[in-house]
């Protein structure tokens, strides 16, 4: 599973950990105060080992990202979706030719469209290899087939179908909104020396139109050589981030996202950061201008959460013990979501709310056979999606959606926290777009 502009640092080695099972109890994050419950439902795969719910939960309950088939060598996007009788069935949407898909950003809109990147059926001449943000199991952690071009989709109707290019080779897609417009970036013809190998052609942010026809290329920020556009409100204001021309995966990036950026009426403005030079990225903006990221402090030592909102940014920081954050999506309610991980990559679904971060699962069930370890997308009901793991096999991770019950007084209920499997802790690092994490706050 991808998100293919992911902005983690290059793989270091993982610390000595113990087995796949609970840390001590001494971990457990205790929770007081009025919080929902949550009802978490299994959403299952395609087949393979995992899924995730990177495509977050609309406004209309349709939950999209991405799963591995049988073998867990390729990955395909998907969307679950409710039948007449309330149950939860999945989309395969397939590719455009090739062997991998990804859903792997919030989906904003409510009628139908879905966006994301599918590989295509003929290998990158260029050798630039787009597909390497694939992430499959497999020992190098690569899925079968990522030397192949790459195209932003739109799917709708059953019909998956490629977005284009600027001339170059690849291309890919990220947000939406209700208006039909989808937001990605895409390969010039043009070859820019400042790029980092293997990157060979320009990179451009650009919106689609409702047909899928470019709509808008935009510009990246003053003296900065790509931007990458990954959100989009009904607005049309849109986020992201701008800086170097690299390969979109997430070894690549951490350098090129100098800047978290919106762009208004095709004007680019620096959001601003926590003082660190790398990972400053703006992923989702709800329609009150509220946008969520991440960047790193000075010394980018590690990364965190972040919120801008009233032209501030704020540091949502960690749960108890940990030392990186990463937030997925916010909502109209102003409710963020993410994922907050120690130093090993033992990572938990975090809720974020009247400017308190809580454990996601010290809002399930005790007794719920799955521990979230990322919350990947939040529609303005407060159903949260994402990614899990079965408690009795963590080496099976499935998507979730976690539905709230009525607010209720919680009061000494407890997370345990878990470690998860090395291969597990891995995926995550890749996924979620983590720089390295120190053990100092």
């Amino acid at each position: 599973m991808k998100r293919s502009i992911g902005l983690a640092m290059v793989v270091i080695a993982f610390g000595a950990v113990a087995s796949a099972g609970f840390a001590a109890p001494a971990e457990a994050q205790t929770v007081s105060g009025s919080w929902p419950h949550y009802t978490v439902i299994n959403l299952g795969t395609l087949g393979g080992s995992q899924s995730n719910g990177y495509g977050g939960v609309t406004d209309s309950g349709w939950v999209s990202g991405d799963s591995y088939l049988p073998g867990d060598q390729s990955e395909h996007a998907l969307v679950w979706r409710r039948d007449v009788m309330g149950k939860f069935v999945i989309t395969d949407l397939g590719t455009v030719g090739g062997a991998n898909s990804s859903a792997p950003f919030p989906q904003k809109n409510t009628r139908g469209l879905i966006v994301g990147q599918a590989q295509g059926s003929q290998p990158d001449p260029l050798r630039e290899w787009w597909g390497v943000a694939y992430v499959c199991n497999t020992p190098t952690g690569l899925c079968t087939g990522y030397q192949n071009l790459q195209f932003g989709f739109r799917w709708q109707d059953g019909v998956m179908t490629a977005l284009p290019t600027l001339g170059g080779n690849n291309s890919s897609a990220f947000g939406d909104n209700n208006l039909g417009q989808a937001v990605g970036f895409a390969e010039t013809a043009a070859k820019d020396p400042r790029c980092v190998p293997p990157q060979v052609l320009d990179i451009k942010a650009v919106v689609y139109g409702p047909r899928g026809e470019v709509q808008q290329i935009l510009p990246a920020f003053p003296g900065d050589e790509a931007a990458y556009a990954v959100g989009i409100n009904d607005n049309g204001d849109v986020v992201g981030l701008s800086g170097g021309c690299g390969v979109p995966d997430y070894a690549n990036l951490p350098a090129a996202a100098r800047h978290a950026v919106v762009w208004r009426n095709g004007s680019v403005f620096d959001l601003g950061g926590l003082g660190g030079l790398m990972n400053n990225a703006a992923f989702v903006i709800n329609n009150a201008g509220q946008i969520v990221g991440t960047s790193d402090p000075t010394g980018d030592a590690t990364t965190y959460a972040v919120l801008w909102q009233n032209g501030a940014i704020t540091n949502l920081g960690t749960l108890p013990g940990d030392v990186s954050s990463v937030t997925a999506d916010i909502n109209a309610s102003g409710q963020v979501v993410g994922s907050s991980c120690d130093v090993n990559f033992n990572c938990r679904a975090f809720l974020w709310d009247r400017g308190v971060m809580i454990d996601l699962n010290s809002l399930v069930p005790l007794g719920s056979p799955l521990y979230l370890t990322s919350a990947e997308g939040i529609n303005d009901r407060g159903e949260i999606a994402g990614t899990a793991v079965l408690k009795s096999n963590p080496n099976e991770a499935p998507a979730f959606l976690a539905i709230p019950a009525p607010a209720a007084e919680i009061a000494g209920d407890s997370a345990q926290k878990m470690i998860l499997p090395e291969n597990i802790r891995a995926s995550l690092q890749r996924r979620l777009r983590l720089g390295r994490p120190t053990t100092q706050q």
